[in-house]
């Protein structure tokens, strides 16, 4: 049990002290003194298992402030004290706050006890389910970008690329489950797969596209959207790869568990600036050239968002060039070289950072004499 923490709601101290009393030591039991002081202890000491509440409290009630401890922290299970008198607003509370159990003050230990029982028991299913889920997503996008990989080893490229300048930026960012933006530039090229592949590689250099070829390859964030859209709990990630290339992000139409608009629309950002960097890094490989012109376009990119990536490290860390054979390749190396088969065909870009599926494909074309046996790689120091 004291593996799973309470937070008590309260503003009257002497109340709390007695929860606290009371529950000792079966329950590793946090007590404070309103909802100002809840939201700073839950962020210093959280996450907890169990937030419970009064209903009557100055500033903030109960019940307003559970709802908004729903939208920030969704799997903590919320309990509210109330009075008999309190009975309509509680209703209201569970109705619109999914709040999990009330309970009506006095209390008895064992009725207190038994709610934060079950309400620990609650908190533990939906994290292993929510856990166990987020596995299999990750599978899930682990395939979905080996099948890139395979049919498109240049959109993958660009994608690794990406999903790396996201992670940096994550790293400077207070933003609810981190994986599933990181999941939106893992899988934000998919959409490539679509594409002619003279027209993007045209596109990704920056090269002028008539309109029509402009059109198409605008269009490749919505065949991704296509791609992804039943796959449940990819519904954010979904939603922001197709404002990757949109000039002004609209607001979302809906929220998804666990991410509010700004949420949402700040990961659209997000994204939106990696692939920006990552474009304009084609035509100006050093960095701060390219932070630069991204900077002249102030009214795309915030200034906060465009400082995260200014002390952005290089795709990989700390690499050594080495000719390695295709039998003893291992992933995370980055080719420093494009490899195609005899009939001409690019198996894998240059500057790719290999994957287990990419080093089999390349150690059965070697064996197959259609590739050479050795290939130039940046190997991790």
């Amino acid at each position: 049990m004291m593996a799973d923490k309470i937070l008590f709601v309260d503003d009257e101290p002497a109340v709390l002290e007695g929860y606290k009393r009371i529950l000792y030591p079966e329950f590793a039991v946090d007590i404070v003194d309103g909802a100002a002081s809840a939201f700073t202890a839950i962020e210093a000491n959280g996450p907890y298992s169990v937030v419970i509440s009064d209903m009557r409290m100055p500033a903030m009630n109960g019940a307003e402030f559970l709802s908004k401890i729903r939208l920030s922290i969704p799997d903590t299970v919320r309990m509210l004290f109330t009075g008999y008198t309190d009975l309509g607003p509680a209703i209201d509370a569970i109705n619109h706050g999914h709040i999990f159990r009330f309970l009506t003050k006095p209390c008895e230990p064992e009725v207190l006890a038994s709610a934060i029982t079950a309400g620990i028991k609650q908190y533990q299913l939906i994290t292993g389910e929510r856990e166990l889920l987020e596995k299999t997503l990750m599978g899930s996008i682990k395939v979905l970008t080996d099948v890139l990989a395979a049919a498109n080893p240049e959109a993958f490229g660009r994608s690794m690329r990406i999903a790396h300048y996201v992670r940096h930026m994550l790293t400077k960012l207070t933003l609810p489950s981190p994986w599933c933006i990181e999941a939106a530039a893992t899988l934000s090229q998919l959409g490539c797969i679509t594409l002619e592949s003279d027209l993007m590689r045209r596109a990704f250099s920056g090269a002028k596209l008539s309109a029509d070829e402009q059109a198409g390859f605008d269009a490749h964030p919505v065949a991704a959207m296509e791609l992804l859209k039943n796959i449940p709990r990819l519904e954010p990630a979904c939603w922001m790869i197709g404002q990757q290339l949109k000039r002004d992000i609209p607001a979302a139409e809906s929220e998804f568990p666990g991410f509010s608009a700004a949420d949402l629309l700040l990961g659209a950002k997000v994204l939106k600036l990696a692939v920006a960097y990552e474009q304009v890094r084609e035509k100006f490989p050093a960095k701060d050239a390219a932070l630069l012109r991204l900077r002249d376009r102030r009214n795309e990119f915030e200034a906060s968002l465009l400082d995260t990536l200014a002390d952005l490290q290089p795709h990989g860390g700390a690499k050594k060039l080495l000719k390695v054979p295709t039998t003893r390749l291992t992933a995370g190396m980055v080719l420093d070289q494009e490899i195609k088969n005899g009939q001409g065909v690019l198996l894998v870009a240059k500057g790719q950072e290999l994957t287990t599926a990419l080093i089999m494909r390349l150690d059965n074309h070697a064996k197959t004499g259609s590739i050479d046996k050795e290939v130039m790689a940046f190997v991790p120091v």
